[in-house]
């Protein structure tokens, strides 16, 4: 039986790092020796393509080689906007280039290789991740998409998508996992010395998750609260520190930072807990008392809920 045939598009402005992991990770998976993938690369026209670096990268196909893969995979590029536009509406040059594609050809789409397949009427009604970064320009431009801003990649059968950069690590694992099991994706990770999974979603990698809010009437009142965290703060004790009513304050909390000053100050004793997780030795106990958090289990599952990780796995990860 030939080898099931990748071929990957690389698109103006394509980035060099996504660019080279299909090769990378389907490239390494083999049984009895055999490849089991043949990865291709093509650009629309079959010339050099411009990457988003100092260099361009030569390419020995066109687009019609994507007639003949069993899988596409979409790069990012960092020259979307000239690939689809702020209506939404895809380069003719990169529509004409997916028509080309087969019915029934399995889709991958890395970071905002996602807009793409959402402007081609891939997506539409169809879940689909994309680095958090971009995750509410996908929403935005494209409604009928089903934005997961969470998720390390989604599979959605014969359209997958990821989040950004070494999420299209994972999915490539994934997806070899899917075809051939676990012993073989995992023969893979090690070879490129990559975990063969990845705990919890790309949350955990989003410094701020909510705005921290513009210069106005509670920006002194949430600079003191950043630094009481390690106590109980009412909202009546806000208030009166910004020498406002609860109900003022509430109003003006809000259109100063787009949440409640709970959420606000929930998401502030979170993201310290993050900070003493990475820089310091302190306990899960002993960084929820800091942080105003309470008891370790609170903690533990706040953050497992905002992130998807135990603070043992956040620690591991992000320790400095």
């Amino acid at each position: 039986m030939p080898a099931h045939r990748v071929a990957v598009l690389a698109l103006p402005g394509v980035v060099p790092f996504e660019l080279a992991i299909p090769a990378r990770i389907f490239g390494g998976a083999f049984a009895n020796d055999e490849p089991l993938y043949d990865v291709i690369t093509c650009s629309v026209d079959g010339a050099p393509v411009q990457t988003s670096d100092d260099y361009s990268v030569a390419v020995r196909y066109d687009a019609s080689a994507l007639a003949t893969a069993d899988t596409v995979v979409i790069p990012p590029s960092h020259m979307l906007q000239e690939i689809v536009d702020s209506h939404g509406l895809l380069e003719d040059a990169v529509l004409r280039a997916l028509k080309e594609v087969r019915p029934g050809t399995r889709f991958l789409a890395i970071c905002t290789g996602s807009f793409v397949l959402a402007a081609a009427g891939l997506l539409d009604g169809r879940p689909a991740a994309t680095h958090w970064g971009e995750a509410a320009q996908l929403q935005e431009l494209f409604p009928a998409v089903r934005v997961d801003p969470v998720v390390l990649f989604i599979d959605d059968g014969d359209i997958l998508t990821s989040a950004g950069v070494a999420a299209g690590i994972d999915l490539c694992l994934h997806v070899i996992r899917r075809d051939h099991g676990s012993a073989v994706a995992s023969s893979v990770a090690r070879a490129c010395v990559v975990p063969p999974r990845r705990d919890g979603g790309q949350a955990q990698y989003v410094r701020r998750p909510i705005p921290p809010g513009v210069d106005g009437g509670t920006a002194a009142t949430r600079a003191w609260a950043a630094e009481q965290l390690g106590r109980p703060l009412s909202l009546v004790e806000l208030a009166e520190h910004a020498r406002m009513s609860v109900r003022t304050f509430t109003r003006r909390f809000r259109a100063e930072t787009g949440v409640s000053p709970g959420t606000w100050l929930a998401m502030q004793r979170l993201d310290y807990a993050r900070q003493l997780l990475e820089d310091t030795d302190l306990t899960v106990d002993q960084i929820a008392a800091r942080t105003g958090l309470g008891t370790g289990t609170n903690l533990r599952q706040q953050l497992r809920e905002s992130t998807g990780v135990s603070p043992t796995a956040y620690r591991r990860t992000f320790r400095s």
